[in-house]
């Protein structure tokens, strides 16, 4: 008669202690946490969540309407729109005159604007860049950006269309960089 010896496995048994089936509760939550913060950058990423988002902000005033495409939040690298419309019945005479905050192009590598500015001045607040007027009563410049590999935090600013130097219409926007 033999007697049945029962299976002991290695890994039941650090130095003859044996190993716990499981692990404590709080460590299988921290996993399940984790896990899941996991899945969900996967699927914001996936779904353009952590992309460039524009928006549009639009004033009138004086006779002049200021729309202005631009990156509501964007991240460090990828390509992004700014354009800002001008639209004023009977024209503009001879030239158009932007006024932006100048600090906010701080954050952006770029290929200039499109059409370029006929002239372009800046104090220590404020860049102007004057445009030759289009015919028509509407004007449309374009800046061709991305923004920065080093840029961490976004800027606000502030986008003006001047007439005989004095701001006719003004609109407030603000740019935010995630991670």
């Amino acid at each position: 008669m033999s007697r049945a010896v029962p299976e002991v496995s290695t890994l039941q048994f650090d130095a003859g202690v044996p190993l716990d089936s499981g692990s404590h509760p709080a460590a299988v939550w921290a996993r399940r946490v984790m896990l899941a913060a996991m899945v969900l950058v996967v699927l914001g990423a996936l779904t353009s969540f952590l992309g460039v988002h524009t928006s549009t902000a639009t004033a009138s005033g004086n006779g002049y309407t200021l729309s202005l495409r631009y990156p509501w939040v964007a991240r460090a690298g990828l390509d992004v729109e700014w354009q800002a419309t001008v639209t004023h019945p009977g024209g503009f005479g001879k030239e158009v005159t932007l006024a932006v905050t100048a600090d906010y192009f701080d954050i952006f590598e770029t290929q200039g604007f499109h059409p370029e500015p006929s002239d372009e001045t800046r104090d220590g607040h404020t860049l102007y860049l004057t445009f030759e007027a289009p015919p028509g009563s509407t004007f449309v410049v374009y800046y061709d950006a991305y923004i920065q590999p080093a840029s961490q935090q976004g800027k606000s600013a502030r986008l003006a269309v001047l007439d005989a130097g004095k701001p006719v219409v003004s609109l407030d926007y603000r740019t935010r960089l995630l991670p």
